[in-house]
């Protein structure tokens, strides 16, 4: 395992190296001694060609290559090495201009207050400028072991707007190094006969000022026989034992990569908090996926909106890496109030609603997670809920459902204030029937904030407060 951290951010641009370092490692015997001994040669081997001036890295979607060992030179020549790192931007296209790889007119792009990604690709030069000279082949025959696999590198460093080419990539380039250094660690920890682990490099961002941190883990080896080396790391962090920072299921996802599932992930990012007189604002912390009616090629418009709300919280323990096994389909969650006995083998593929006591049962069927009810008499009264809901979002931190008369919304936050009791609920509504277009969900109120009247002020309510495992 590694630890390479990269300054805090919240602007800037990130450089996110990736490519395929091809390691191979020919064995005249098998004892580990000799095996340790051959792959510790091989990286070595494979720290010179990163040093070597035959190091390429070329920015994605962009006519700019840049040799880090040959005095940080670059093609176009109008590209310098005491060039502004942001600058590079100017040079990549996107998918507002035009193609033909032209830097449209030299515009630079659009200033961010957010983080930005440069990708680039790791390459190696495979021929040389100069004669060549005639190849030479040569036959040995001898009984020998090869072991080879693909390195899969992936390294990012964090840029501020003061930053040249040259200094962001010395400090690229001694990510690689690093990289490759805990690399052979941990294929020489989990090597097991001649078999390799591939190593998988990982990126996870902490809360602040720590920043984005990447970690290497053996492939195939389940985060929960990693457990003794995630305590090591909240140790060195000094992070709380009850939130798992470092599992894969946590890792960084970066802002220029879409998600492959086609699911929205926390679209209240985007709204603006409600300002109340004293007030605070007591949000949902960590990564959801937004589900809704129409979902997954199932029409479950009409009796839906709570399986809806149900898969948004276990989504948000799937994403934080409390469990690992998938969001349960809507005939899963039925055959688990099967199992538990609360409904009858006829329950399985039917149409009927569930509430919050189901889904209190189904979460601790399928996911081990404990949760708590709140009563409500009447809608009225939800607007003294403030102090218990803000509570809940600061020590667990999870999605809440809320079923009273014929509907399920999901809360994921709350605006309230202590001395004057104004509180607005920040609602996820699963009863919207259309594409995952974040504009529309938010500008039409399907994700958004609400004032108390929102509620049925005469119907009872059942509130699912779902708690957190105190793990890592």
């Amino acid at each position: 395992m590694v630890v390479t951290v990269s300054q805090s951010f919240d602007t800037g641009t990130i450089l996110r190296v990736r490519g395929p370092l091809e390691f191979k490692c020919q064995l005249d015997r098998t004892d580990a001694l000799l095996i340790h001994k051959c792959i510790s040669t091989t990286f070595e081997m494979l720290h010179s060609q990163v040093k070597s001036e035959s190091c390429v890295l070329t920015i994605c979607d962009s006519p700019v290559i840049i040799w880090p060992n040959r005095g940080v030179y670059a093609t176009p020549e109008e590209i310098s090495p005491n060039m502004l790192c942001e600058d590079i931007h100017q040079w990549i296209q996107t998918d507002e201009q035009e193609s033909a790889g032209k830097r449209s007119a030299k515009k630079k792009s659009k200033k961010s207050s957010a983080v930005s990604v440069i990708n680039l690709r790791l390459m190696m030069e495979a021929t040389k400028t100069g004669p060549l000279s005639a190849p030479i082949l040569s036959k040995t025959v001898q009984k020998s072991h090869f072991l080879s696999t693909t390195l899969p590198i992936d390294c990012v460093v964090h840029t501020t707007c003061n930053d040249t080419i040259k200094d962001a990539f010395e400090r690229l380039l001694e990510a690689l190094t690093h990289q490759l250094c805990e690399m052979e660690k941990v294929i020489l920890q989990h090597m097991k006969g001649t078999t390799l682990l591939i190593p998988e490099p990982l990126h996870f961002l902490l809360p602040e000022p720590k920043g984005l941190v990447t970690m290497v883990y053996p492939a195939g080896v389940p985060d929960s026989q990693l457990e003794a080396q995630r305590k090591e790391l909240h140790q060195q962090f000094d992070l709380p034992n009850d939130w798992p920072y470092f599992r894969r299921a946590a890792a960084y996802h970066f802002p220029n990569e879409p998600y492959k599932d086609g699911y929205l992930r926390n679209p209240h990012l985007v709204l603006t908090h409600p300002s109340l007189d004293n007030g605070k604002v007591y949000l949902v912390q960590g990564i959801y996926s937004y589900r809704h009616y129409m979902q997954d090629h199932m029409d479950d418009n009409g009796w839906g909106c709570a399986y809806r709300s149900l898969q948004t919280i276990c989504s948000w323990f799937q994403q934080q890496g409390y469990v690992e096994r998938a969001v349960p389909t809507h005939k899963e969650i039925q055959q688990a109030l099967v199992d538990v006995g609360d409904k009858q083998a006829s329950f399985v593929g039917s149409r009927q609603w569930i509430g919050s006591i189901e889904v209190q049962a189904v979460l601790n069927q399928l996911l081990g997670v404990t949760s708590k009810i709140m009563f409500v008499s009447q809608g009225s009264d939800l607007a003294s809920k403030g102090r218990e809901l803000a509570n809940h979002f600061l020590t667990e931190g999870t999605p809440i459902m809320i079923g009273g008369g014929v509907l399920a919304h999901t809360i994921l936050g709350v605006a309230w204030s202590e001395t004057t009791g104004q509180i607005r609920y920040l609602i996820l509504d699963p009863h919207y029937t259309g594409a995952e277009d974040l504009q529309v969900i938010t500008d039409k109120g399907w994700c958004g904030w609400k004032g108390p009247d929102f509620w049925d002020q005469t119907a009872y309510y059942n509130l699912c407060l779902p708690q957190r495992p105190k793990v890592i």
